[in-house]
């Protein structure tokens, strides 16, 4: 799909790879619908992109995500891209992992993006056409510890996806998930658990990535019809 005066979404768009896609798909003549639960920031990024929405939304509550959706479409007539991208980490053994945080984690994780999807899917499909972008981690395709509460959710997200890329495919729907490698954002600062990971660079593995890389991999995502794309060929089963 050309993003070209299509209506793209794309959730936590305040910050990090969120407001780098923001810019890289208004840059290409995207309309994009700004959603994050920071009104200020998303405001201030709304300045610098022509032809931008700004919905405030917490994607842990099932009303403000019925919110986003009905606000895009009532203001641009129609939706072409979901991108799913808000979401949290919660790093910790697994021996410490709290349930109430857990909940939390399942909620803004995996639960918040499966809401969007079926809020906008009964859209795409009256315009027989659209692509959805979840954004996922490469953790969700090793075993690390001390990853297993954010990996688990992660992995959960990329089944329910593909599982949607089959159902939806046949209504020219086509779901994506884009695998990013760590980011160089304030994710590890906002950690459910408090900035307490360690996640220093380490010469004897590849250097983090920039935002705008997975950025031009959702842009890539989206343009193709992919069902996976990868920030780096290396981090491919």
């Amino acid at each position: 799909m050309d993003v070209l005066d299509k209506v793209v979404i794309i959730t936590g768009a305040s910050s990090g790879i969120g407001e780098a896609a923001a810019r890289l798909l208004s840059k290409n003549g995207a309309k994009v619908v700004l959603a994050a639960r920071s009104k200020e920031k998303l405001e201030k990024l709304a300045v610098k992109l022509h032809n931008s929405l700004v919905v405030p939304t917490d994607i842990t509550n099932e009303k403000d995500i019925r919110r986003m959706i009905h606000a895009a479409k009532e203001h641009f007539g129609r939706i072409d891209v979901l991108i799913n991208n808000a979401g949290r980490g919660y790093h910790v053994p697994l021996t410490q992992i709290e349930s109430k945080k857990f909940h939390e984690l399942f909620d803004l994780d995996v639960l918040g993006p499966l809401i969007a999807m079926q809020q906008v899917i009964p859209i795409m499909k009256k315009q027989a056409e659209g692509a959805i972008v979840n954004i996922s981690s490469g953790t969700s395709l090793m075993a690390i510890p001390g990853i297993a509460a954010y990996s688990s959710m992660k992995r959960a997200l990329n089944a329910i996806s593909l599982t949607a890329r089959e159902e939806l495919i046949s209504e020219n729907i086509l779901v994506s998930v884009v695998y990013p490698y760590i980011t160089k954002t304030q994710f590890h600062n906002n950690l459910l658990n408090g900035p307490s990971w360690n996640m220093k660079e380490d010469p004897k593995r590849p250097p983090f990535d920039e935002p705008e890389l997975v950025a031009r991999k959702i842009l890539e995502a989206i343009t193709s019809g992919s069902a996976e794309v990868y920030a780096h060929d290396w981090m491919k089963k």
